[in-house]
């Protein structure tokens, strides 16, 4: 797509957003690789598109795309969780758990908890 704009980019990324809101996340990504592309540094744009890939089950796509966020972020409790539910997919239990107990510590949400094992057989709206 040729001369591509600043705010052409930033409507490529909310209609991605609504995109994988409706379930398209193949849709999502091809807006999302544009975006990418010219600013390879929006770790929110790389975060959308690793969710997209995700919904795709593209895993491996989906794992390196967290991990460049997590890079960037460290302290980022969703990145970690999404990771892991990824790592997770791919039948890689304890790696996932690692990332698990990361998010959790870092923002202890239930699902993050749950996910992390710590409260393990407690079913309390928290």
């Amino acid at each position: 797509m040729p001369d591509r704009s600043p705010e052409t980019h930033v409507i490529d990324f909310r209609t991605a957003e609504h995109l994988l809101e409706a379930r398209d996340p193949r849709g999502a990504i091809r807006l999302l690789d544009s975006v990418i592309s010219a600013h390879p540094e929006n770790t929110a744009a790389r975060l959308l598109r690793a969710r997209a890939f995700f919904l795709a089950a593209q895993l491996r796509p989906a794992e390196l795309e967290f991990q460049i966020v997590l890079e960037r972020e460290p302290d980022n409790a969703f990145a970690h969780f999404a990771l892991g539910r990824t790592l997770e997919r791919a039948n890689r239990p304890a790696e996932a758990l690692r990332h698990f107990r990361l998010a959790a510590a870092l923002e202890p949400r239930p699902q993050f908890i749950e996910a992390a094992r710590f409260a393990s057989g407690t079913d309390d709206d928290g």
